[in-house]
């Protein structure tokens, strides 16, 4: 079901997953606020994000909505099979949407059998992204970019990222194994839910930068992420202890001076979405764990996992297979 409500001079459109919530919602409305720019808010639940667009009173003619549930691989070709169907040009692809469920004793399962993090945060963007790059070579703009969200929890070499537990892929043997049961993890190991998202985000980053090292010559896509800042009271940690949701957001606030709002997260994504600044591929932008005084973003080195090359490339063949893309 599509609500599609379009002006003229929207020119410009953008797919963003997860807009129904936290940075999502509020990059759409950020967007949105721009005169040239379409979101087209991929969401899982439809009504909710009809009801939340017009919460936080984005646009009426700035918006349409598409359904995807990203960890099912036949719901994001359905998704890209209805978005073509609008007959829009794509001009950007931001792959936001994730979750994180760190107090799940046992792993859960995606309609293909793969473990829901790894799934959800990975493999379905990985096929998003793919499906979509032809119609990025052909944006109307002549400036498309693909945006894979990131976090400083990826990269121990930060402070955010030394909490255990950290990131470890080990050698993809998850991969190799095809992450059926009983398989769950990355590295091939015993399940731990706050590592599976971690680990997750690592391949967002080595997707992002592989992305790059394959396409970015031959297409003019680019291709980035970043991390827009501690958002403490996103809705991704409403999986959490109440009580953690009630005082992270005031550590961050009054301790570490990571804190930043759901709204000034929006404006960074949409800021790497839509400005000239903005155009360097295979970067990683960001604001630093703690924010600098002047506001000004800065290309970040990622972790060592994050920048090996050649687990990049066996990342991609491998989640290529599962993806049946191979």
């Amino acid at each position: 079901m599509t609500y599609d409500r379009i002006a003229e001079n929207r020119n410009r459109t953008v797919v963003i997953t997860g807009a129904s919530s936290g940075v999502g919602l509020y990059a759409a409305k950020a967007l949105a606020a721009r005169p040239d720019w379409h979101i087209v808010m991929a969401c899982r639940d439809v009504a909710k994000a009809e009801q939340v667009a017009q919460q936080v009173a984005i646009p009426q003619d700035s918006y349409s909505i598409l359904h995807i549930d990203v960890a099912s691989l036949n719901s994001v070709r359905q998704f890209v099979t209805a978005f073509r169907e609008t007959g829009r040009s794509l001009d950007a692809l931001v792959c936001n949407a994730a979750i994180y469920m760190p107090l799940i004793k046992e792993p859960l399962r995606s309609p293909e059998g793969y473990e829901l993090t790894v799934a959800t945060n990975h493999l379905g963007h990985f096929l998003l992204c793919n499906l979509l790059l032809d119609d990025l070579k052909h944006a109307a703009s002549g400036n498309p970019r693909l945006i894979i969200l990131g976090t400083v929890t990826h990269n121990p070499d930060e402070l955010g990222g030394k909490i255990p537990p950290r990131p470890d892929l080990g050698n993809l043997q998850g991969f190799a194994d095809g992450f059926k049961a009983p398989i769950t993890m990355i590295d091939g190991k015993k399940f731990e839910p706050v590592k599976a998202y971690k680990d997750s985000k690592v391949c967002n980053v080595l997707t992002m930068r592989e992305l790059h090292r394959r396409y970015h010559e031959s297409t003019g896509i680019t291709f980035s992420s970043l991390y827009p800042g501690c958002v403490a009271d996103t809705p991704l940690f409403r999986n959490h202890y109440p009580l953690f949701q009630k005082l992270f957001p005031w550590f961050q606030k009054n301790i570490t001076g990571g804190y930043v709002s759901q709204e000034l997260s929006g404006e960074r994504v949409a800021m790497v979405v839509a400005d000239p600044e903005y155009s360097q591929s295979g970067a990683y932008w960001s604001w630093g764990n703690r924010q600098k005084k002047d506001g000004k973003s800065f290309v970040q080195k990622v972790s060592p996992q994050a920048r090996d090359d050649e687990k990049a490339d066996r990342l991609w063949e491998l989640s290529a297979k599962l993806v049946g893309l191979a």
